[in-house]
């Protein structure tokens, strides 16, 4: 049962996926088209992890299928195929063209492979190329509106939800990587684990931009409510550059006991920054209001006031360059830490607003 709840987002795609093909396949029976399998395949090609990715994954593969399949049928009614050289030459004709397309629009793969079946499939072009064409779209079009209905009626997943998931891991991830850095400012060496946190928060914002955009789409279509949610993309952008300021200066000579207390409070801030950051995750992964900022803050405060008093005692002139750059610049990362956490409070609350109370239901996991 641990498995099922842990991987129960893979579980209902697969649910949903498995449902698609068997409806396609059973639609165009009931239709009387043969080649099934095009609208089978077409089902399982659109069916993605959220209802925003199914309509951007149905809408490039039908207009790749119809543009390719324009292409092939006045190939196929311009150019002879008799033999193996005017075969090779229109099939050179058909895929030129598409390839640079999908050179530059990759989403549209699927035009030039549409044309190349319509010129080398022999039943197709027995039937007629018109004909083929018409029926191919036919049948990615039922696979496609088949995909569609199963996306929002079958255990639906709206693109705020994958956002709101993935955010909240990359906010956990990041109260990792900042206690990381903390060790290494507390004198130990450097985790390993450091350079493979970074990859997993680069991964996971990648992972919620591609959610904001299926979200926006699911907006613009009428299929989902709430508020615009790339600010939140923003924010968490912005944060991990600020860890990776904070992260350039945790490594380095030891500045000297003048600077024991800026380092206590240091630490203590960076503490109360990773709780924060861990809890303002499972906020925004749960559509729950945002931590409280006052311990943050507090902490700040203290890490501010360390800092004014080594200027004030000039105990900075005996250190060398590059302490005194490490000490000001990390003092700095935290100051610019500070506002953009009040962001991410700001985008966890707007994310639990947009669930309550009837938008909730187009969140529903």
């Amino acid at each position: 049962m641990a498995w099922v709840r842990r991987h129960r987002v893979q579980l209902r795609l697969a649910t949903r996926m498995t449902i698609a093909a068997l409806l396609a396949f059973a639609a165009c029976r009931l239709l009387g088209l043969q080649q099934a399998q095009w609208a089978v395949l077409t089902a399982i090609i659109v069916m993605q992890a959220s209802l925003g990715g199914s309509l951007k994954a149905a809408f490039d593969r039908f207009v790749g299928s119809l543009g390719g399949a324009l292409w092939g049928v006045a190939i196929m009614a311009l150019l002879p195929r008799d033999d193996l050289r005017a075969m090779g030459l229109a099939l050179f004709a058909a895929l030129a063209p598409l390839a640079l397309l999908t050179a530059f629009r990759p989403t549209y793969r699927v035009a030039p492979i549409t044309a190349v079946i319509l010129l080398l499939t022999p039943s197709l072009e027995a039937a007629g190329p018109l004909f083929s064409a018409e029926r191919r779209l036919m049948e990615i079009g039922i696979g496609s509106l088949v995909a569609l209905a199963v996306a929002i009626f079958v255990l639906p997943a709206r693109a705020h939800t994958v956002l709101a998931r993935v955010g909240g891991r990359a906010a956990a991830l990041m109260a990792d990587l900042l206690e990381a850095s903390a060790e290494v400012m507390a004198g130990k060496p450097p985790s390993a684990a450091i350079p493979s946190l970074h990859a997993a928060i680069r991964k996971a914002l990648a992972e919620a931009e591609a959610a904001a955009d299926e979200a926006v789409r699911e907006r613009r279509n009428y299929l989902a409510t709430g508020g615009d949610p790339r600010p939140l993309c923003r924010t968490l952008r912005r944060l991990l550059n600020d860890l990776s300021m904070i992260g350039r200066t945790v490594s380095g000579p030891e500045p000297g006991p003048a600077c024991a207390e800026l380092d206590r409070t240091t630490l203590n801030a960076a503490a109360a920054i990773a709780a924060f950051l861990r809890a303002c995750g499972q906020a925004i992964t749960d559509g729950g209001p945002a931590p409280s900022l006052d311990d943050v803050e507090a902490r700040l405060r203290e890490q501010a006031d360390a800092v004014a008093g080594l200027r004030r005692a000039g105990a900075t002139r005996d250190l060398s360059g590059e302490a005194v750059s490490r000490i000001f610049g990390r003092a700095f990362g935290f100051q610019q830490l500070q506002h953009n956490l009040q962001d991410l409070a700001d985008r966890a609350d707007e994310l639990a607003g947009s669930a309550r109370p009837d938008a909730r239901r187009w969140m529903s996991a």
